[in-house]
């Protein structure tokens, strides 16, 4: 049976007239579903670079990205848009990534407008069903996401993301915005969604704590190329890279609640 997120060979570069640098470089990686893989790393190491095209935010250079077996690059429109179905970006910043005017009922139901799926009434019965699964009650439904705080605001993301039903979630560290206390959280949330509903989900995060915590297995990325990977307990506990061990001793030597 074919993983639900295969990459292979994933180059991105970035860049204009005076030439384009590489962000990303011949990555690897896979996720089966109702798997947690952790795509780790400090800033600039590519991460969230390799979540954005396989959302199809950014173009890839080479490479191949295939969801359940299928191909989404150089995919036809409808092809595409069937695949898209199957997956949704949860971003970092819930402050940016949700419209303060609109309400909950109206942000999560979104995606069921753009993908044209259900009648009249399955919008709201969906989207009532999303906000209960991530924990939140159905009375936020009513409620203007300006209302919100930070952790009930990045719930909201994640049953926009639920509702659809997807095969994939691509998290691009959905706990940076988020309170230490909040962390924990949202992290036992990602695990529910995937051993429960057995999505495969891609959490992008440079917090190993919290990896640890919820990975099955860790892909470490440093100046845009995959370094290690391998089964999280392994990994963190005999670093064979350098720069894995160096991610490692600086997370033993962080204050209690930093990542």
């Amino acid at each position: 049976m074919s993983p639900v997120l295969a990459v292979d060979g994933l180059t991105v570069s970035f860049g204009g007239r005076g030439g384009r640098l590489p962000a990303v470089s011949d990555v690897d990686l896979t996720v089966e579903a109702g798997e947690i893989v952790g795509l780790i790393g400090g800033s600039g190491a590519g991460k969230s670079t390799v979540a954005r095209a396989v959302a199809g935010l950014v173009r890839p250079d080479a490479g191949s990205i295939r969801i359940a077996g299928s191909e989404l690059l150089g995919a036809g429109r409808r092809e595409l848009r069937r695949l898209r179905r199957t997956m949704h970006l949860v971003f970092q910043d819930p402050y940016a990534s949700i419209p303060p005017t609109m309400r909950v009922a109206d942000v999560v139901a979104e995606p069921l407008v753009v993908h044209r799926i259900g009648d009249r009434s399955e919008p709201a019965d969906r989207a009532a069903e999303a906000v209960t699964a991530v924990g939140l009650p159905t009375s936020r439904l009513h409620s203007f996401a300006h209302e919100l705080s930070g952790g009930e605001r990045q719930r909201v993301a994640f049953a926009r993301a639920l509702v659809t039903g997807p095969r994939l979630i691509l998290a691009d560290e959905p706990t940076q915005m988020l309170d230490a206390s909040l962390r924990r959280g949202l992290v036992d949330l990602i695990d529910e969604l995937a051993t429960g509903r057995g999505i495969a989900v891609l959490h992008v995060t440079h917090d190993l704590a919290l990896a640890q915590h919820s990975c099955a297995r860790l892909a470490v990325m440093c100046r845009g190329r995959v370094v290690e990977a391998g089964p999280t307990d392994r990994l963190l506990a005999a670093p064979r890279h350098d720069y894995t061990a160096a991610l490692v001793a600086a997370a033993h030597h962080a204050p209690k609640g930093t990542s």
